[in-house]
């Protein structure tokens, strides 16, 4: 199959080009005319808040269960002056005429308790509540927000003397759309030079890449339509679509120049190229596409769309790297092994360009258009200009030659120690984990340069951190003595610690249920804040309302936010267990081994656990929080599954490529010393470009202003610099040195039953003596030969099974 697609796709590129384009045409102009839906809705099924959000659909027309958000305003000549009394009131009638709106003034009657009464600004600070519809979806919520920063605009409150307003709210906030994928792109252009040596290799590795990621992120905003995918998905599936389609087109590239340097015809070469890389690539996209789409299991909407837009994007991805690639290298013949100065300038320039395109600094822009003069500049003349000039390929050392060669043989000499010293650097990496706590984080991580931020920092001057978090106590009532006993309640929860105010019950319009506003003293991202509704929940309501007959429950944003975030955790578990367990099965297959797989499950675990720990001390503890832009608070709790799902899949990726090589080579040979530093020697190349360049992808999102893509930015770029780094370097050397012949171990009975899976295909391998080109076949009647008695070697130094 993968000779045939290879192939096709090399005798037919127009045909290949055409369909993506076309692809990428048909699937943009849909979402453009469907637009996106996003969702935010974190509703969790049979959980106490949700339950209490029944209630105020059914009794209180929905007010309360939908989107919140706020209007914050400070006046210096105070909030009951005359002429601030006007405008604001003017305001919040506007923005009570939009559609699924309503606002709750604080000079409405009863309204007191939304102006600030104590401290240096009381009567300064004042806020109006947004209601919207339950039936309002979070874009609708985000151009709602939009509309209402342009009512406010238009009324020149923003530069009103002595007046500050601000919308508040998550919902109702306004997102930037990220640039920050420019530095990666520019980063990985420079890298990519570096390792391919060739301008046009280069181009065409980035170009299938992008232009996959295009049709990916397309096929994400059509997905909004009919899932529950959340609003960042789109940066999620471009960060990861562009980090792991540069990746495999790396890997396919990389060899299919290999075989060109070992004789093989350029249709050859992209056929054994297919055949042997093109195996890898699509278990690696297989194994991060299932790990991804078991978030489906986890019962949670708003889970399950981020996981199949994730999904959706690594798929289109792999699948344009195993016929988008091929199709090119057929269409850029014999220039994607010439590099000329102009293109190389070119490039550089380019990549210049889009750094500063990333970084928001517009001088270097100029880049682009030097860039455009470079390349038409060298494109005339004779060859002698320097322009023109051809640039020699890098030489490669042989196999036995190389560094990767001698680093693996040291490893090998002393793997005790090196084993151990890996191992504890992963262990003291991973420690944070223990202190993880998860939980959603508030528009206290916001820039500080957004209207909601500036509206969250008023509300705690004026009211208290909790004022951006309340907690609702909703409860249905039967008769006049319940609602007298939801007054006691309110009594109770007053003087309760951790409660900073708590309002007397309101009744429903239909009079049979009543709802109970309590502000927390601690902000809504605090552990106090969790800590209090348990509390809440387990003792003192039930205390206060043991014998009543009342049932009320603690509901609202931030109710849910924990009920979820309990919820989550307790199947992350489950989830991790089932993912290991299926790729401990895969893997068995793949090598034929228990030990390969078993040491592959636990290693990869260490590098997961390790980037877990550098993520708590960042965003959960606030180390180097200066330097990333964030203020310490937990961690969301979609984020370990969404990390597991993602790593675990490209550090498999890196697993088989190491361990297939290995593999071979003791197949061959026998040798289970060398095979390993010959393995080594063959991968660590392009394992340390492809993690280099996914490093610098995932690193730029570092630099958006959303904390999840930040959150997210780091934790994968974390996670593959120690996978590649000290994970397949020197812990995976020290280990295959240790148990030598039993790596490759496998009881006879499983050994009859395993199907036979070969990643690495049919394609020749090179002998440890020759330059690195694993396109010399040996017939096949020898390597099996080879391979039977390798085996037995196996068998004989291991004793009976």
């Amino acid at each position: 199959m993968y000779a045939f697609l290879g192939r096709s796709c090399f005798r037919h590129p127009w045909r290949v080009l055409a369909l993506w384009l076309v692809a990428l045409l048909v699937l943009g102009s849909a979402s453009t005319s469907l637009g996106a839906s996003w969702g935010g809705d974190l509703s969790n099924p049979g959980s106490e808040s949700q339950e209490g959000i029944d209630v105020l659909k059914n009794h209180f027309d929905g007010l309360g269960a939908g989107p919140r958000g706020t209007i914050v305003f400070r006046a210096e000549q105070g909030v009951d002056d005359p002429e601030v009394r006007a405008k604001m009131s003017a305001l919040f009638a506007d923005v009570n005429e939009l559609d699924n709106t309503t606002v709750l003034s604080p000079y409405d009657p009863g309204g007191s308790a939304r102006i600030a009464q104590q401290g240096p600004y009381a009567q300064v600070v004042a806020f109006a509540v947004i209601s919207l519809d339950p039936s309002v979806e979070f874009t609708e919520a985000q151009s709602l927000g939009a509309s209402i920063n342009e009512i406010i605009d238009k009324a020149g409150l923003r530069s009103s003397d002595g007046l500050q307003v601000e919308v508040g709210g998550a919902f109702l906030a306004e997102r930037e759309p990220p640039e920050s994928e420019a530095v990666g792109l520019a980063l990985a252009i420079l890298i990519l030079i570096v390792v391919l040596g060739s301008v046009v290799a280069m181009w065409a590795t980035i170009g299938a890449a992008v232009l996959s990621v295009a049709v990916g992120v397309s096929g994400t905003l059509i997905l909004s339509r009919v899932l529950t995918v959340p609003e960042f998905a789109p940066t999620i599936g471009v960060m990861i679509g562009l980090g792991v389609g540069i990746d495999y087109a790396l890997f396919i590239i990389t060899r299919y120049r290999e075989c060109l340097d070992s004789g093989l015809t350029r249709e050859q070469s992209t056929v054994a190229a297919m055949d042997s890389a093109g195996r890898s690539v699509l278990f690696a996209g297989a194994t991060v596409v299932i790990s991804l789409l078991g978030m489906l299991f986890i019962g949670v909407p708003f889970v399950a769309g981020l996981g199949v837009a994730a999904a959706a994007a690594v798929a289109v991805v792999m699948v344009g790297s195993m016929t988008l690639l091929p199709a090119l290298i057929g269409l850029l013949g014999d220039r994607i092994v010439t590099t000329r100065m102009r293109g190389m300038v070119a490039s550089a320039l380019v990549a210049v360009a889009l750094f500063g395109v990333g970084v928001g600094f517009e001088p270097l822009l100029i880049g682009l258009p030097l860039a455009v003069l470079v390349f038409l500049g060298g494109s005339f003349g004779s060859d002698r200009k320097p322009l023109r000039r051809l640039l020699q390929p890098r030489r490669d050392k042989a196999l036995r030659e190389t560094g990767w060669y001698r680093l693996s043989r040291m490893v090998q000499a002393r793997p005790w120690s090196f084993a151990i010293a890996g191992t504890l650097v992963l262990v003291l990496l991973a420690a944070p984990v223990l202190d993880l706590r998860l939980g959603f984080a508030d528009e206290g991580n916001f820039s500080e340069e957004t209207t909601a931020r500036k509206a969250y920092d008023l509300l705690a001057d004026g009211f208290g951190p909790g004022a951006n978090g309340p907690l609702l106590i909703v409860a249905e009532v039967s008769d006049a003595a319940q609602l007298a006993d939801l007054t006691a309640l309110s009594q109770t929860l007053a003087v309760t610690g951790g409660v900073a105010v708590a309002s007397p019950p309101v009744p429903s319009p239909d009079g049979r249920a009543a709802v109970i506003e309590v502000q927390p003293a601690s902000a809504p991202q605090d552990e106090a804040t969790d800590e209090l509704v348990r509390r809440l929940r387990d003792t003192v309501i039930p205390e206060a309302t043991a014998g009543t007959g009342l049932e009320p429950m603690v509901t609202g944003l931030m109710a849910s936010n924990i009920d979820l975030s309990e919820f989550l955790e307790g199947r992350t578990a489950v989830f991790f267990l089932a993912v290991l367990g299926a790729s401990f099965a895969l893997l068995t297959a793949v090598f034929h081994s228990i030990v390969v797989p078993l040491k592959a499950v636990i290693m990869n675990m260490l590098s997961i656990g390790a980037a877990y720990g550098v993520v708590v001390a960042v965003f959960q503890w606030g180390w180097l929080g200066g330097i990333v832009g964030i203020e310490p608070g937990p961690i969301e709790p979609f984020i370990p599954m969404m990390l597991f799902a993602v790593v675990f899949g490209l550090s498999m990726d890196y697993e088989v490529f190491l361990l297939s090589r290995m593999k071979e080579e003791f197949e061959r040979t026998g040798d289970a010393t060398n095979s390993v530093a010959d393995g080594l020697a063959l991968t660590a190349r392009v394992i340390s470009a492809a993690a280099a360049i996914m490093v610098v992808v995932f690193g730029s999102f570092v630099l958006n202003d959303d904390r999840v893509t930040k959150l997210l930015g780091l934790g994968l770029a974390t996670a593959v610099a120690i996978d590649a780094s000290i994970v397949r370097m020197l812990i995976v050397p020290s280990a295959m040195e240790l148990l030598g012949a039993r790596n490759w171990w496998l009881p006879r009975w499983l050994d009859r039953i395993l199907p036979n899976l070969r990643i690495e295909g049919d394609s020749p391998h090179p002998a440890p003596s020759q330059v690195t080109s694993p396109c010399e076949r040996r017939p096949h009647s020898d390597r099996s030969r080879g391979t039977a008695r390798s085996l037995s070697a196996n068998k004989a130094s291991l004793g009976p099974s």
